[in-house]
């Protein structure tokens, strides 16, 4: 108890430290969040056109989105992929997101004050607007100035991931206060460090961000990012000592503090992963993390699903290798429950007394990976691989960014009404079923998903083929090209996870039971 739900985890890999030269980006989207993916068109708009910004886009909120006013549109929108935290559009640019605490002074809410920009709006206006992460990073900070950083997770402040086909940043944002007004000066402060091209870099709701060198032209930040800092004694500027970010803004204690450890094992189990030959310690402080760091080989997007689908497994924070699964078995040995899972739900977790271990995704809506690729045209270098639901019992779907459709069953989810033809609500049952006798259930599922998985790349590689060929004859590839590649693989992941879904049941209802 006490521990986030809507807690989302970040990975970024420079184009040196991945395998094909691309710059990745990755996000879990963990909470009850909108995981309809849908591909919004760009647009030409007149001279003096505004847009409507919204409190409520998450899709966690029982109402629909609220207006709670209006900027100026710009002259021209591109094409970008919608979900809760929109994350990708046609040049490449790809968002993450994940929330970080701030001090309740810093804090924002709706209907109080006049800020009225939450994230994952900014995030929005950022990939209809910017081709690159270093525009979308000032964007950001500007609107958020002028217009007020409102936090719609806990009322907190935020952490993004922002990368193009060749640079990679981590950008912060707070607020600065309940009581904000457009005339009592900037809305928001910020900062942001630009990852090194042979670095990965890590966001799971803790800040990254300490000193901020100002002669650096790898920090951007807001121009007041100490005000607030001084205005409420936390900071002292002739005490000659240097500003750190984190440790002046982020709480000292709380489910949100850097201290916490939820925060910490993701942390540890990413680091030990990607830099094995260290020894790290899974108790460590968080702020005993390097901001980022050379992986030891070169990152595939397959490494980034795997910490994606991880259950913390080899480390103290794994609660399927919990002493009260083992139960007597033949010969009085030990032997591990059936019903043994690595996401045991809180009923279980109170019956068995198991501590809660937060593992990499959690509750998850939708997850994705991205691929920025310098040396292609745009529509087929950026590449999406987008899932539905917890990575762990899930499948990964490539799309590039020359997509300009998604089929209606993964775009059109709707909570009240259970079918099996839609992709989320079949996915959700896949999980649920497999997690319920998890010690099979998980065989029974990557019996059908590793081949589904295996053909995705092949075909893939395949794609890439048929791309290149274009580019040598110096063709634009057709957008109906990149549809039906995205609606192939989509119908067909929905297709075999009806049939995973079909197989569970039988196993619940006739080998249980009987």
């Amino acid at each position: 108890a006490g521990i986030p739900a809507n807690a989302c985890t970040s990975i970024i890999v420079g184009r040196e430290a991945t395998q094909d030269g691309s710059v990745m980006n990755s996000q879990t989207a963990d909470g009850w969040y909108d995981a309809n993916l849908r591909i919004i068109p760009g647009a030409i708009h007149p001279d003096g056109t505004t847009m409507p910004v919204y409190f409520g886009l998450l899709g966690d909120e029982p109402l629909p989105p609220m207006v709670l006013g209006h900027i100026p549109q710009s002259a021209e929108t591109y094409t970008y992929f919608r979900t809760a935290y929109s994350c990708f559009n046609e040049h490449q640019l790809a968002i993450g997101e994940s929330t970080i605490g701030q001090k309740d002074e810093l804090k924002t809410f709706p209907g109080e004050g006049g800020a009225i920009l939450t994230i994952e709006q900014l995030m929005i206006i950022a990939l209809q607007r910017c081709r690159t992460a270093k525009e979308a990073v000032l964007l950001i900070g500007n609107l958020a100035e002028r217009y007020g950083f409102l936090g719609s997770c806990a009322n907190d402040g935020e952490s993004l991931s922002v990368t193009d086909p060749s640079e990679a940043w981590i950008m912060e944002i707070m607020g600065t206060g309940f009581d904000w007004t457009p005339e009592s000066g900037p809305g928001a402060i910020w900062v942001a460090r630009k990852v090194p091209e042979n670095h990965a870099a890590i966001l799971c709701n803790v800040s990254r961000i300490d000193i901020v060198d100002e002669e650096n032209p790898d920090f951007l930040f807001s121009p007041g990012y100490k005000e607030p800092a001084i205005r409420h004694g936390w900071y002292d500027p002739a005490s000659g000592e240097p500003f750190n970010w984190r440790k002046t803004y982020a709480p000292e204690t709380g489910p949100w503090s850097p201290s916490s450890m939820w925060v910490r094992g993701r942390l540890h189990y990413i680091h030990k992963h990607l830099m094995p030959s260290k020894k790290w310690d899974p108790y460590a402080e968080t702020d005993s993390y390097p901001f980022s760091f050379a992986p030891e080989k070169l990152v595939s997007v397959r490494e980034i699903i795997e910490i994606f689908r991880s259950t913390m497994e080899g480390t103290p924070f794994s609660m399927e290798e919990n002493a009260t699964w083992y139960i007597p078995g033949e010969n009085r040995n030990l032997l591990k429950s059936p019903k043994a899972t690595p996401f045991p739900d809180r009923a279980t977790r109170e019956l068995l007394n198991i501590p809660y271990m937060r593992p990499i995704a959690a509750k998850t809506s939708y997850s994705f990976i991205s691929q920025s690729r310098s040396w292609l045209p745009a529509p087929i270098g950026g590449i999406l691989w987008f899932s539905l639901d917890l990575p762990h019992f899930s499948t990964y779907i490539p799309l590039y960014a020359g997509t300009s459709k998604t089929p209606e069953s993964w775009s059109t989810f709707e909570k009240e009404n259970f079918s099996l033809d839609s992709a989320r609500w079949t996915f959700l049952l896949v999980s649920s079923l497999a997690n319920s006798n998890y010690q099979r259930g998980i065989q029974t599922l990557k019996s059908l998903r590793d081949p589904l998985e295996e053909k995705n790349h092949r075909d893939f590689l395949d794609w890439e083929t048929e791309g290149a060929a274009f580019a040598r004859r110096a063709e634009e590839i057709p957008r109906e090209w990149f549809n039906q590649k995205a609606h192939e693989k989509m119908q067909e992941a929905h297709r075999i996870y009806v049939e995973i879904a079909h197989l569970l049941i039988r196993e619940a209802t006739i080998i249980d039971l009987w």
